[in-house]
């Protein structure tokens, strides 16, 4: 089956996120909203007809997650990622940001230290500022147009009695696909200081065209052993409002301590509609991601070329993985402030501002690529007038002055 990743679909009075709140987050409706993490192509069909044939039967009560749900996730996992699980490995979580929150109280205690990389998924300062945990920077570093880890600096955080290290793979907002090598250097750091790694990976599915996702804890027995990983079929098949992700978790004596914690805080049944299309999806979603994959590799050429030919004051850090690019915005002469005032105001689009993610972002803009090119092609429309605008005007500023 041929699916139509071209199709606009209004979205509008959906009770979105994306598109209803776009005067609550912008301060006016009047943008192309291309920022929070998901997607505007349709949900594939197969996991809405699963969805409906559910929703037929005449009583929603409660419900438990099926053999074939666990299953599923199994055989998905040795089929792209070449990663062999234990059904009683995966445990559940209504989303990755809770179990990111759940993982720092089952496994540290209230001042421990928690590293992370920023620029990074802005939930993570969360996690352990909001949970009374000390929050230890490890800054990722630019090298030749892509992000790479500070190990000798990583090394003397876990020196400094570092309990934990909560890892993006692939890199949000970067686009990094850590290599085995980047991540197997940071677990042997880990390992040596006994630092637990939790390693969030809701988006290992979408690896761009020459790259692979590397799953942390399938590098060895050991590393599992300290790892935590987090994996949602949400990001990979548009379906994040059915609050279904899992935490795969081979350690039995930390399996079992967060789910204590899980099911201490009866968040552990989930809903039958997330188990219903995770099933679909996992099952019945090879093709289809095959598909959008191709699709947003373009989406992504077409940005990198359309900046560099009509708008070379924005550089792109080109994905590895995921379906959002990272701007590097310093080219305009802007402050972080001004920058984001600017996208909103003169050019039309909602970004996620760089700053969201670290003061290491202060210059950048994350725009989400998951969208009809035609949208893509609009958006980037504005920008290039918005920005030769702008241009004219720092011109008529400075002959003025002169």
């Amino acid at each position: 089956m041929k699916y139509n990743f071209d199709e606009i679909i209004d979205r509008s009075n959906t009770a979105s996120v994306k598109y209803d709140l776009r005067k609550m987050i912008f301060g006016t409706e009047q943008v192309i909203p291309m920022w929070v993490a998901d997607m505007d192509f349709r949900t594939p069909p197969f996991i809405l007809e699963a969805i409906k044939k559910r929703a037929e039967h005449p009583v929603l009560g409660y419900s438990v997650r099926p053999d074939s749900y666990y299953e599923s996730i199994q055989s998905w996992l040795l089929r792209h990622h070449d990663w062999s699980i234990e059904k009683d490995w995966i445990c559940f979580s209504p989303g990755i940001v809770a179990a990111l929150n759940m993982a720092v109280l089952a496994f540290t205690k209230p001042a421990d230290c928690i590293i992370i990389q920023p620029p990074v998924y802005f939930p993570f300062y969360g996690a352990v500022k909001d949970n009374g945990r000390k929050l230890l920077l490890n800054s990722l570093k630019i090298v030749n147009g892509r992000y790479e880890m500070d190990l000798q600096d990583f090394e003397q955080l876990c020196k400094k009695g570092a309990k934990m290290v909560l890892i993006s793979n692939p890199h949000n907002p970067g686009g990094n696909a850590w290599t085995k090598d980047e991540l197997k250097a940071l677990a042997d750091i880990c390992i040596k200081y006994d630092v637990l790694m939790v390693s969030d990976e809701i988006h290992c599915d979408l690896v761009n065209m020459g790259y692979r996702h590397t799953i942390l804890a399938s590098l060895s027995k050991k590393i599992a052993s300290k790892t935590i990983t987090m994996m949602a079929p949400s990001k990979t098949f548009n379906i994040a409002a059915l609050s279904t992700s899992s935490v795969i978790i081979s350690n039995t004596k930390l399996r079992l301590k967060y789910n204590e914690l899980v099911q201490g805080l009866h968040i552990d049944m989930g809903n039958v509609f997330g188990a219903v299309a995770s099933i679909a999806a996992y099952e019945q979603g090879d093709e289809w991601l095959s598909q959008l994959l191709v699709y947003i590799n373009s989406n992504i050429d077409f940005l990198e070329k359309f900046l560099r030919e009509k708008v070379p004051q924005i550089k792109m850090m080109r994905p590895e993985a995921t379906y959002m690019a990272w701007l590097d915005c310093s080219g305009l002469g802007m402050d972080h402030q001004e920058l984001n005032e600017f996208m909103i105001n003169k050019a039309g689009i909602g970004l996620n501002p760089g700053i969201q993610f670290g003061k290491e972002g202060a210059y950048f803009m994350r725009i989400n690529l998951a969208c009809p090119l035609s949208t893509l092609k609009a958006s980037l429309s504005q920008l290039e007038k918005a920005v030769k605008e702008y241009n004219y005007q720092v011109q008529k500023s400075d002959s003025t002055v002169a």
